[in-house]
């Protein structure tokens, strides 16, 4: 029998295991809004590389009628850097279908007139090109990597103590993320000494803020119902999309832990072994997918 007379009965199988295990909802899904890291690829040596199956499910999904976005706290190169180096590893993406925080963080500072003691790594500096950084009355601290350290992080504590109203921005606020030589401290941790330091709380930009999403789902002209969220930071990918009525979907890759499953206060709508499993879940109960 060709693959052709085989591919319906697949689909029902597929919604039938779908329904039996409280997931119809993915058949009313008509946009996905993928993180990056973690999910896509492991960062590290040389750029990092492909999670296995990711390339191929990325092109699925965008064939597929769905609307797709890309939704990242990466803060260690501009997005034009940053998808240059997934393209190299045989992503398509586009620069325009991918969301940072530094971007959104901009605008803000323009908007309030601020001027920002910038605590961020050195990839990252080309998108504040043109923000005043003189006299600074706020900080902004993103993922910083090796200059975190000790004078860095004074120097920042230093311009928050002296603001009679501190402001701290912080580009997303994620406590650890996976290279492929391991899990390394994410932004979240040093946004926190400089919160105690400072009796300061952090604006974040980025994941898990409502704002951050909101911006994504505006670009997709989609109501929250309608989308899901495939991240492998529990907390921010799923709780935040979660907590903006969205779906979640957990991959067991990048991050994430079994312990995940257990937390506390958040839960995932389902979770998928990988990027390849949950793309294939969607397309096949989905009924807005071209297949």
């Amino acid at each position: 029998m060709s693959n052709e007379g085989r591919a319906p009965r697949m689909r029902s199988s597929v919604s039938r295991m779908a329904a039996a295990s409280g997931m119809e909802w993915l058949k009313s899904v008509k946009g996905v809004i993928l993180d990056m890291c973690g999910v896509l690829y492991d960062s590290g040596e040389g750029g990092g590389q492909a999670i296995p199956g990711s390339i191929e499910a990325v092109k699925r999904l965008m064939d597929s009628g769905l609307t797709v976005r890309f939704c990242t706290n990466e803060t260690q190169s501009t997005r034009e850097q940053f998808v240059q180096k997934l393209r190299v590893m045989g992503f398509d993406i586009s620069v325009s279908h991918v969301f940072s925080p530094a971007p959104a963080l901009v605008r803000i500072l323009r908007e309030r007139r601020l001027r920002p003691h910038l605590l961020v790594h050195d990839g990252l500096m080309a998108e504040f090109e043109g923000v005043d950084t003189s006299s600074p009355n706020c900080v902004v601290i993103g993922d910083a990597a090796e200059k975190f350290s000790y004078q860095n992080l004074n120097e920042a504590f230093r311009v928050l103590i002296g603001q009679e109203k501190p402001l701290l921005f912080s580009l997303g606020r994620g406590r650890y993320y996976k290279e492929t030589d391991g899990l390394k401290l994410d932004v979240g941790v040093f946004m926190t000494a400089l919160e105690y330091a400072g009796d300061v709380q952090a604006e974040v930009v980025g994941k898990p803020a409502a704002d951050f999403f909101g911006t994504v789902l505006k670009d997709m002209s989609l109501q929250p119902h309608e989308v899901v969220m495939i991240g492998d930071d529990l907390v921010n990918d799923v709780g935040g999309a979660q907590s903006c009525g969205m779906k979640g979907i957990q991959v067991r890759t990048g991050k994430y832990r079994p312990s995940d499953e257990q937390h506390a206060s958040v839960r995932a709508d389902a979770y998928m072994d990988d990027l390849a499993a949950a793309a294939h879940a969607i397309l096949t109960s989905s009924p807005t997918t071209e297949r």
